[in-house]
């Protein structure tokens, strides 16, 4: 079979040929000769030509019917980016719908951050906000992850589990809140694979395992809804649908269940043509098998915010065991796996996409994203918002007119009253559910009927804000006492900004000048310094963060600690011996040549260093590695990846170093845990493996876990990691072996 990622250009073609004209299939190759060759001299991680992964890109879109500007897009959404291509050159060539895409998907790169997080943040928000303007945007982003987590392998361990813990929290959230379920699936699955490995791999087995007869199962349970629902004489299709591993995953850990205790991993799907079709099946179905009480779901009268729409309902099947049943027409199909891309689909001529005003329902998700951006105060505190509640679990409640409001899970009423309107929200006094009288910190749950008592004299109280759910609520509170109080806030934050000062005996005059006050102004993200004391004066912001920002960024300061820490970093034992001033010692150390120290390792400026290899992370040459300078110790060498030395006080200790001089006659010491299914022989094959590649076979063991899982620790010896890595590839070949990882303790 034909991997799915290997699509050719012209295979993406004829995907377009499906439902496009040819101008506009033109239009894709003429954006794919141009991708090909702007690239033409990159190469990606895994070593293939670089066009290979837009190529994919392109692909994905093109499955989903998206429009000639999308796909386009597709093929050129890292030109910008990675090649000397401006978005004005892609605009001239492509138009401006293309040019509008690119430029949303373009990663942030001319900003600078202080930390990795912050930056993270910043993209994501920079992302959603683009992705707010023009759904495009997050379609094209989707694929490029997508492809981007097919390919994961190709990268370190570290890095394999931080993109799958984004796609996790972020991408898959956003693929679920807009309905394309074909992506939300493969992107939950494969984040599963790097996060929790063995997990993922078990289930796989355990699939596997029970194929068959979960496979016979099915097919008894479709003869018997069958032989039901043809008696209503309605056209419909039927089959079964296998649970993806990270829904199987996710209920095993939330509901504490082992693999054998679930019984509805397999569900039936009924497609029909007409809503009355999918009620009369719902009912010739419960008239023939008991339903399980609390297990229907009617989705249709009450459709999920992405569209989703089809009746869910568990019924005792054959043999006794649970069955989920899943009804919906095809329409309501298509919207279930393309989400969003099936109610905008390409359609000839018509390439206009959807904006911000073209469909409440489908877009109500961005709108909420803009009212979160508009109301938070910096990137980390908007995304913290995005994944607790736009991507929360959601409650549905009503207005006692019998509108509809959803609220992510944990609201209280204020969060309801706030989310109908602002001033329904601040001149709350109480709240009515369900015709009986509740407390304020009432959490709301579904099918709640919602009545909030107001008055026109009542006003906000400060205790609302640890007491509402929702950043909107929030927010809303806290803008109001932001503007009633503005002035006092903004004397009040001076005064005490001073007063944080004055208790750390330093000047109010120096440090509150011009210059400090507008780098801390920028390093907040405040429009102004009002609007900094204002903050630090009704509590939003701590004072001594201020304080703790204006004497970091200032200029002598800072150069006062890089001369304290470039001296730390090369003060050792010989160090304490010399009556050298460590200043002027420090001058000398760093004119120094590089020289060769100790076993294999070449020092950049230092000589006669204690040198050892980190017992933590056993380094080989090869491995890209880092010098830690200890107290009293010398210099340890780690390789770059150890988690041991990633906080930023290990890495101000760092130290060049570089693998010198190595040789073929000494040994390294590898150490492996290799994962596997258990059975009998597989320690023998492994330690087949092991001999036929190095004669330095230093230790073994194992364990197995109670379901079968083998993991078994090897400790080897290797000339560098050339040879360790034929090691570990002709351990992959070893049957049942799924995962080999280098041990770091």
């Amino acid at each position: 079979m034909k991997k799915r990622e290997d699509y050719t250009p012209e295979e993406v073609l004829d995907i377009c040929r499906e439902y496009m004209n040819d101008e506009h299939v033109e239009f894709v190759n003429k954006a794919y000769n141009f991708a090909a060759y702007v690239h033409k001299e990159q190469k990606r991680a895994t070593g293939e030509p670089y066009i290979i992964h837009p190529t994919q890109v392109a692909q994905i879109l093109a499955s989903l019917h998206m429009d000639p500007y999308t796909v386009a897009a597709g093929y050129l959404h890292d030109v910008v980016e990675d090649t000397n291509i401006t978005l004005g050159d892609v605009q001239e060539l492509f138009g401006e719908q293309v040019a509008t895409i690119v430029d949303g998907v373009t990663k942030i790169s001319k900003y600078k951050y202080h930390s990795h997080q912050e930056l993270l943040a910043e993209n994501h928000r920079k992302m959603l906000i683009a992705t707010a303007k023009d759904l495009r945007v997050i379609m094209v982003k989707l694929a490029d992850r997508l492809h981007n987590m097919r390919t994961l392998k190709a990268l370190r361990p570290d890095k394999q589990r931080r993109i799958a813990t984004e796609t996790l929290e972020i991408y898959a959230p956003l693929a679920d809140r807009l309905g394309i379920s074909k992506i939300k699936w493969e992107l939950e699955d494969l984040s599963l694979q790097y996060i929790n490995p063995q997990q993922y791999y078990r289930i796989v087995h355990l699939m596997n395992s029970k194929r068959e007869e979960r496979e016979g199962y099915i097919t008894e349970a479709i003869d018997y809804i069958k032989t039901s629902v043809d008696s209503l004489g309605i056209k419909y299709d039927i089959y079964g649908r296998p649970k993806h591993i990270y829904s199987i995953y996710k209920k095993m850990r939330d509901k504490h269940k082992q693999f054998s205790e679930l019984y509805d991993l397999l569900a039936i799907r009924i497609v029909v043509d007409t809503v009355k079709d999918c009620y009369a099946v719902l009912g010739s179905i419960h008239s023939k098998w008991k339903p399980i009480p609390g297990r229907f779901k009617d989705y249709i009268a009450v459709p999920k915010t992405n569209g989703y729409q089809s009746l869910h309902t568990t019924i005792i099947g054959p043999g006794g065991q649970p069955l989920e049943v899943q009804i919906r027409t095809h329409k309501m199909h298509d919207v279930a796996e393309y989400g969003v891309a099936a109610h905008w689909a390409y359609k000839e001529g018509n390439f206009d996409g959807v904006h911000l005003d073209d469909d409440e329902q489908k877009i109500e998700v961005f709108r909420e994203i803009l009212e979160l951006q508009e109301n938070s105060d910096n990137a980390a505190d908007f995304m913290k918002s995005v994944k607790g509640e736009i991507f929360n679990d959601r409650v549905y409640v009503f207005t006692p007119q019998g509108e509809v409001i959803e609220l992510p899970k944990g609201s209280v009423p204020l969060d309801f009253a706030y989310q109908v309107h602002t001033e329904v929200g601040s001149h709350s006094v109480g709240a009515k559910i369900n015709g009986r009288m509740v407390p304020l910190n009432y959490q709301l749950k579904n099918g709640d009927i919602v009545e909030m008592l107001t008055s026109a004299n009542a006003k906000p109280s400060r205790d609302w804000v640890k007491l509402v759910y929702t950043s909107r609520a929030r927010n809303k509170i806290k803008r109001y006492f932001r503007i009633k109080d503005r002035e006092e806030n903004i004397v009040l934050g001076r005064e005490m900004i001073e007063d944080q000062l004055k208790n750390q005996s330093l000047s109010a005059k120096k440090f509150l000048d011009k210059s400090h006050l507008e780098s801390a102004v920028e390093r907040f993200n405040y429009t102004d310094v009002d609007e900094l004391f204002n903050a630090v004066g009704y509590g939003e912001l701590s004072p001594l963060n201020v304080v703790h920002k204006l004497v970091n960024e200032d200029p002598e300061n800072k150069k006062e600690a890089e001369r304290k820490e470039l001296e730390e970093k090369v003060i050792t034992n010989e160090d304490k011996d010399t009556k050298k001033a460590p200043s002027e010692y420090v001058q000398n150390k760093i004119q120094k040549e590089r020289s060769n120290v100790n076993n294999s390792i070449s020092v950049q400026g230092i000589d006669n260093l204690l040198i050892r290899l980190a017992k933590c992370c056993n380094p080989i040459p090869g491995d890209e590695i880092v010098g830690y300078i200890t107290k009293g110790r010398g210099l340890t060498i780690h390789r770059a990846d150890c988690p041991n030395v990633q906080s930023e006080e290990a890495k101000r200790r760092f130290i060049e170093v570089s693998w010198d001089n190595v040789t073929s006659e000494k040994r390294y010491i590898a150490e492996l845990d290799i994962y596997g299914f258990n059975r009998n022989g597989l320690i023998n094959d492994i330690l087949q493996v092991i001999n036929s590649t190095t004669n330095a076979l230093n230790n073994v063991n194992g364990r197995i876990d109670k379901d079968k899982m083998a993991v078994v620790h090897v400790s080897v010896g290797v000339n560098n990691k050339a040879h360790l890595d034929q090691i570990i590839s002709k351990l992959n070949s070893v049957p049942d072996v799924y995962q080999i990882k280098r041990t770091i303790e």
